[in-house]
């Protein structure tokens, strides 16, 4: 069995090296799937030689992930973003599940450690999180939503032993310019869904958002960095939903 690691980028010479080299061992073949960077991406990417570069535009996650694996030769894929590294642990399963001739399941959610302006979060919704990443091709394809995109399966998921280590932001500019780029596609997302705005969700969303992220779950536990991860959570929250209004208001004109 062949393991293909897929990935999209955009502009991602911060961390991509770091990433590749966790995974050229594991690896068969890296197909990365480019949205035409502008910085080093395709520079540091082809100096390694299992690594398939082709340039794709991009049209959303959820379409330019079902292209990637559309690309991928290998029997089990092993999905990441350019800033999440699997650890030895997640390694070692991947590499044991491709060996065997009958696996219990074709699809594999993994837990993450996010790791938010250097301090791995463990509260505040950031601790629990897992997601479909290892799975057999053809087991299951991605939404095609424009942004926070999901796996679709028929099958049964299991549990990977081990974590994705996600390295999300180099610093806070880099948080807020993602984040200013994620709430316009999300209130494309939400307004293509027929989903609207209004006055009382531009007020009073984004400060329930940052209780149930802070008091809720306990953000708070994670000290001066899971305040600050609440607060751009009820930030990001505003601008989602002002930007879905101002959407609403342009298409009346």
């Amino acid at each position: 069995m062949r393991l293909s690691v897929a990935i999209i980028t955009f502009n991602e010479d911060r961390i991509i090296q770091k990433n590749l080299e966790a995974v050229q061992d594991l690896a068969d073949e890296i197909v990365i799937i480019d949205s035409f960077s502008t910085d080093a991406t395709e520079e540091i990417c082809r100096k390694f030689p299992k690594v398939k570069f082709i340039q794709h535009q991009f049209e959303g996650f959820g379409k330019q992930k079902n292209f990637a694996i559309s690309q991928c030769s290998g029997d089990w894929i092993l999905f990441l973003d350019a800033d999440e590294i699997p650890d030895e642990t997640a390694k070692n399963s991947i590499k044991n599940i491709v060996a065997e001739s009958n696996p219990k399941f074709l699809v594999y959610n993994i837990a993450f450690n996010n790791i938010f302006l250097g301090k791995t979060l463990k509260y505040g919704g950031w601790g629990n999180t897992k997601r479909e990443r290892f799975f057999k091709k053809n087991a299951g394809k991605y939404s095609e939503d424009i942004v926070h995109e999901c796996f679709i399966t028929s099958e049964p998921v299991g549990l990977l032993t081990g974590k994705l280590n996600h390295y999300t932001y180099k610093d806070i500019h880099h948080h807020i310019e993602k984040s200013n780029k994620y709430t316009s596609m999300m209130a494309e997302k939400m307004y293509r869904k027929g989903k609207r705005s209004s006055i009382f969700k531009i007020l009073f969303n984004p400060f329930f958002q940052f209780i149930k992220s802070y008091i809720i779950r306990l953000g708070f536990l994670d000290g001066l960095v899971g305040y600050y991860a609440a607060n751009t959570a009820a930030f990001y929250t505003f601008l989602k939903y002002k930007k879905l209004y101002e959407l609403h208001n342009v298409k009346k004109q």
